[in-house]
């Protein structure tokens, strides 16, 4: 990993990912690490700093994912954990944060993600579909080269420390833990129509909501998605969170208050652009 630029020791955790996030090889497919690293600066605040962060919240995020119903939870808690070690080795933190997150062992491969044999819809925009399908063939793309790339590992007699071999063959589970993720999605997904549900006035799912935080005064454009699509680094927060929970079925003009990891935030929902 090439090295850093100085990085301020107040820097925020949507900064601090983002450094991370543009050191990756490059050669290496990193969706997954995109969009965990995306839910968790969602669960605690882009703009918090990252020293800010407690090892409380750290366990509190790790005991959450035990109920997630994405991706396997194992595999989500470690590429968090993975940032966390990064941030401290960079001198971006002082505590180590990574060693709160406790990660167990997954009882199967889908473990508590999507059932392999579940029958419950799942509610996806249009986009998320699409986006979804897009990375289905991405990654059903990479078995080969993959699986090529681990018979190059696997040809050095010297498999004490074959780091590379050891790289590929992670990267090749990932690969495959998400096909079957996706492929079990996608059998089950409903697509949904925005602009056809409800009576257009009320926040539902898919629907586009600017918010103003009264304290700060600032506004942020959300939309509200399945967990499945979420993305805080595009603007679109999980109908699970609090922040998604609490805009349900709410109009423009409503206060309502939210609480979170940062406290308790007041947010007024100021229009719903289409």
């Amino acid at each position: 990993m090439p090295e850093d630029q100085d990085i301020p020791q107040d820097v925020t955790l949507l900064e601090a990912v983002g450094q991370y996030v543009s050191n990756l090889k490059a050669k290496i497919d990193h969706s997954t690490t995109h969009t965990e690293l995306s839910r968790f600066v969602q669960w605690c605040g882009a703009e918090r700093t990252l020293s800010g962060i407690s090892p409380l919240e750290i366990g509190d995020y790790a005991e959450q994912l035990g109920g997630s119903t994405t991706v396997q939870a194992s595999e989500r808690l470690q590429v968090v954990r993975t940032f966390l070690t990064y941030a401290r080795k960079k001198g971006l933190i002082e505590r180590n944060l990574a060693q709160h997150v406790r990660i167990r062992k997954a009882k199967s491969r889908i473990g508590r993600g999507v059932a392999a044999d579940t029958k419950e819809a799942v509610e996806l925009t249009p986009q998320g579909h699409a986006q979804l399908d897009a990375e289905l063939g991405r990654l059903k793309s990479e078995r080969a080269p993959l699986a090529a790339e681990i018979g190059r590992a696997a040809a050095d007699k010297d498999v004490r420390e074959n780091t590379p071999l050891e790289a590929a063959r992670e990267q090749l589970g990932h690969v495959e833990s998400r096909i079957s993720e996706i492929e079990t999605m996608l059998k089950v997904a409903v697509i949904i129509d925005p602009t056809k549900r409800g009576n257009g006035k009320t926040v539902r799912l898919g629907s586009k909501v600017v918010l103003k935080d009264v304290d700060s005064g600032r506004e942020k454009t959300f939309i509200v998605v399945n967990a499945y699509e979420a993305n805080s680094l595009e603007g679109k927060i999980s109908d699970r969170s609090p922040v998604g929970k609490a805009l349900m079925s709410r109009s423009a003009g409503q206060e309502f208050l939210v609480d979170t990891p940062r406290g308790t935030l007041r947010y007024r929902i100021v229009r719903m652009p289409k």
